[in-house]
């Protein structure tokens, strides 16, 4: 059976569907560079409402296992392959009909490197993924009709992850969490509350809170406006971490602002450097990135930069208990690089502790 990915620009790639072949699909088509990590890509709540494509070649090698998954759900709209291995494996589903169970259509044999090439030139846009060729003139009208139906967001989590004789209670501010990082504050200490993004301060402040993470998650984070007020609130009372969205939302709260980028970032090696002078591998995925000349007068100073194209990748405040990372610390996959940062955030909540005892 014949897919169409149709591109806003009039591009056109035709492919093989997999996985849930009768489904269609819309939103904005962005890659992936990793080699490993596509189950835990495709889960990964970051990835809502697009178009996921991965370059490596050969997808599906080692199957899907249940135990990857960082959401309880797929989340993307769809997954675009070079080659697609769908043999089953020994434990598990093949990657097909693990996104057939999910509803998630799939394209395979397409030129990804050219596709790739294309974004990287002319920038993140808007596709459509369809069972039939579909005319420019028709593009808006099909893309509207396929978002209106096929429209994902995260799964919100209201949940209480316990550790014996935890060292701290941290609340995550949900905006689309990865089970990765729930399980690294959990490795490293921390009894965790999940609230979703919608929540109120008195709800934060109702259980024993030693601090408050505010974590990744889709979308431009000028759609999330109106939770500034929230997190304001929050880094005034708590010590306060951020991650990927939550790092560019905790900038928007004390007056800095963001971009979109051409492409963005999503991979499993994009080195930092830290304040220190090191440099780290790093797991990432955004499309957004905080400007660095906006963070005049915000009390925010960078703490890293992404060595290739120097954008800001993490931020501390100077006179409130405020840490923040644009990439994936909790990594999985990826390197293990960034994992101190939680080392950090427990440091933050600990000298909190003190100052208010």
């Amino acid at each position: 059976m014949n897919k169409y990915l149709t591109l806003q620009d009039g591009t056109v790639f035709i492919g093989e569907a997999f996985g849930a072949t009768e489904i269609q699909a819309a939103g904005e088509v962005v890659f992936n560079t990793g080699m490993t990590g596509y189950q835990e890509a495709i889960t990964d709540p970051s990835y809502t409402n697009q178009l996921l494509t991965f370059t490596y070649p050969l997808i599906g090698t080692y199957g899907t296992d249940k135990w990857h998954n960082q959401s309880v759900a797929a989340t993307c709209q769809s997954v675009i392959v070079r080659h697609l291995e769908n043999e089953d494996p020994t434990e598990g589903q093949s990657i097909s009909s693990f996104l057939k169970e999910q509803g998630i259509p799939g394209i395979s044999e397409i030129d990804t490197r050219s596709l790739t090439k294309h974004i990287r030139t002319q920038g993140t846009m808007k596709a459509v993924l369809t069972n039939a060729p579909v005319a420019m003139t028709d593009f808006d009208t099909i893309y509207n009709q396929i978002d209106t139906i096929m429209h994902r967001t995260p799964e919100l989590q209201d949940a209480i992850y316990n550790v014996e004789n935890a060292d701290f209670h941290v609340v995550v501010i949900d905006y689309g969490i990865k089970q990765a990082i729930i399980e690294q504050l959990m490795a490293h200490g921390c009894k965790v509350k999940v609230l979703p993004y919608t929540t109120d301060f008195e709800t934060v402040n109702h259980y024993e809170t030693d601090g408050v993470l505010i974590s990744n998650g889709p979308d431009n984070p000028t759609d999330y406006l109106e939770t500034l007020p929230l997190l304001k609130e929050i880094q005034a009372h708590y010590a306060t971490a951020g991650i990927c969205l939550g790092h560019q939302l905790l900038a928007l709260a004390n007056g800095a602002t963001t971009h979109a980028m051409l492409f963005g970032h999503r991979g499993l090696n994009h080195p930092v450097e830290l304040e220190d002078g090191t440099t780290i591998l790093t797991s990432q995925n955004h499309g957004y990135a905080v400007d660095v000349d906006s963070l005049v007068e915000t009390g925010l100073i960078v703490t890293a930069t992404e060595e290739n194209d120097k954008t800001v990748e993490g931020l501390r405040h100077t006179s409130l208990p405020v840490i923040t990372v644009q990439y994936h610390p909790e990594a999985n996959p990826g390197p293990t690089d960034a994992h101190n940062f939680f080392n950090q955030f427990n440091q933050l909540m600990l000298k909190e502790t003190k100052v208010h005892a």
